[in-house]
């Protein structure tokens, strides 16, 4: 047996598993699977959450079963090149029996978790006779020690799936509680197979929030029955919009995966969208030429902020949306990033960029919003803005997104809220693809090489550096509850998503699963993450995910020798 931790760095093949186990050791003994293998579910739940958790394991029972079946591939890249890897085809060893032991029955709220609600730990150990046992504290637990126990496995050229890999033995459990993607869908609309697809990337990566960036200040795709203009009106073309059926559909797939998706309709900035459909509810609307003085990107536009019809606006809103939501998770996420000030000067309930003006208005809209987000069940979430640069008193359930700095992560588990880390120095997916907006001639001289804001491209090593605990003191990083990774997308669609994803967003998931650093307290090695990560991509490939390659496969056909 070996302990991967302690594998040699120049063996052409690591027991590939990704994230990274806490604890972990296998063999090189050989067994086949086939579809035909008995899996037994122990669960002492009886109570109100007992067809959830069965639903919840059910589905992952089933998911294992076609993964092993149809999605693995033949591991050619991690060998050299023609020797002889694969196993023999004779005297076949196959895995038995899979037993899947729950040991308590699941809390109630567990398919919609906050940070401390759900025990995400298991055990996964594989006999050499073929006995499997998966045994964790709740469903989800044994949702991902299923998601583990695929991993194993390879796809023979003559036919069948086996692992190399007998015995194993692993114990794991997440560091963070929140592990999430940050999708924008509003600046380029995504069919729903789009984010079922990133859903199913995110399972196999043990990511267990979807945060759902459904409007913004180009579009609002997202249809509300009781204001249906604004997405009459303010979505891009007809039918680019998520109807309820729509939203039901991607929050039910989500939850059989056991993920929380959460959703975020964005204020009071980045709301431009709304004045296609009410245009006495918007200032600064398409300020133009001079729009960036009034916001961050076109067309400028914000809520006004001291309006009595936004305010029966939203809780029309609200009372709309958010009982569709409740239902499947515990947070809402109310916005509060990039509101530029000098759009109050148009705004004609205000006429003020004063912050000592502005400020006391600022409070009573979070107010409001925050006040009916808790009225049906829901924690709020925020940007880091609110807190740090408005200045806002917050209730201290409010969870808080950072993203401009890890000095933001420190100063907000220094006030006492949480904080989900996600720098864009590190883990912005759209970062380096150039500039979006155009240039007049007699300036764009001035602007060369045309690159975007937060250049360079993050690859995926400076992604798995980023440790969300930098600058924390060690009596404040229990605050820090998680993180996401975010994929705006100014220059992302449906063509391009998958790569710009993946498998990038997978190095975010090992740092959010696994942490930054080893147990030795070191930044987690790149040599040893690399073939991993190449295995993982090839295994998105056999999904139907069109991932990126990390690289060529010279470089896990030769050990390190794509080492610098």
């Amino acid at each position: 047996m070996r302990l991967i931790g302690l594998l040699c760095i120049g063996a052409p093949l690591v027991a590939a598993i990704w994230p990274i186990p806490t604890k972990y050791t296998s063999g090189t003994d050989v067994l086949w699977i086939d579809s035909n293998v008995k899996v037994d579910y122990e669960n002492p739940d009886t109570g109100s959450t007992s067809n959830a958790s069965q639903q919840l394991v059910q589905t992952a029972i089933q998911r294992t079963y076609k993964t092993i079946s149809d999605q693995l591939f033949v591991p050619w890249r991690f060998h050299p090149r023609f020797t002889s890897f694969e196993p023999s085809t004779d005297n076949k060893i196959f895995i038995s029996s899979i037993v899947l032991k729950q040991n308590s029955p699941d809390v109630e709220g567990f398919n919609k978790p906050n940070d401390t609600t759900v025990d995400e730990s298991y055990q996964l150990s594989v006999a050499t006779s073929g006995e499997v046992k998966i045994t964790a504290n709740s469903s989800v637990g044994l949702v991902y020690g299923l998601t583990t126990f695929s991993q194993l496995f390879f796809k023979h050229t003559a036919g069948g799936s086996y692992t190399n890999l007998a015995p194993v033995e692993i114990q794991d459990a997440p560091k963070f509680a929140h592990r999430g993607i940050n999708m924008d869908v509003a600046r380029s609309y995504f069919p729903v197979s789009d984010i079922k697809r990133i859903l199913d990337a995110m399972a196999q990566t043990k990511l267990n929030r979807f945060h759902f960036h459904v409007t913004d200040a180009q579009s609002w795709p997202l249809e509300i029955p009781a204001l249906p203009e604004l997405s009459g009106k303010g979505a891009y073309y007809t039918g680019l919009v998520y109807t309820p059926e729509d939203l039901k559909d991607i929050q039910d797939y989500a939850r059989s995966l056991a993920i929380e998706p959460y959703l975020e309709i964005d204020m009071p900035g980045h709301t431009s969208s709304i004045w296609f459909s009410n245009p006495d509810l918007v200032a600064a609307f398409n300020t133009q030429p001079d729009w960036s003085t009034y916001c961050a990107e076109p067309p400028c536009g914000t809520l006004k902020l001291n309006s009595p019809a936004v305010d029966d606006f939203l809780e029309k809103l609200f009372d709309d949306l958010l009982p569709r939501v409740t239902e499947y998770s515990s947070y809402y996420h109310t916005g509060g990033d990039e509101v530029n000030k000098q759009a109050y000067l148009l705004d004609d309930t205000v006429k003020s960029n004063d912050s000592a003006v502005l400020q006391p208005l600022m409070q009573k809209f979070v107010d409001r919003n925050h006040d009916q987000v808790r009225k049906y069940g829901l924690t709020p979430v925020v940007w880091e803005e609110m807190l740090l640069e408005w200045n806002l008193t917050l209730g201290k359930d409010v969870l808080v997104q950072t993203w401009q700095s890890d000095a933001a992560v420190a100063q907000t588990t220094e006030k006492g809220y949480k904080a989900l880390a996600g720098n864009y120095n590190y883990w912005y997916l759209d970062c380096g693809l150039g500039q979006w907006l155009d240039f007049r001639p007699e300036s764009a001289a001035g602007f060369y090489p045309f690159a975007d804001y937060c250049s360079p491209r993050k690859n995926w090593k400076l992604m798995y550096s980023y440790d969300p605990l930098s600058g924390v003191p060690a009596d404040q990083q229990h605050l820090v509850v998680g993180g996401e990774c975010h994929m705006w997308t100014e220059q992302t669609d449906s063509a391009t998503i998958d790569r710009q994803l993946w498998p990038r967003a997978a190095a975010a998931a090992e740092v959010l699963w696994s942490g930054a650093k080893d147990e030795q307290g070191k930044n987690r090695s790149q040599i040893l993450a690399s073939p991993r990560l190449v295995d993982f991509r090839e295994r998105l490939i056999a999904r139907g995910i069109q991932a990126e390659l990390p690289h060529m496969a010279f470089c896990t056909q030769n050990g390190t020798q794509c080492a610098l």
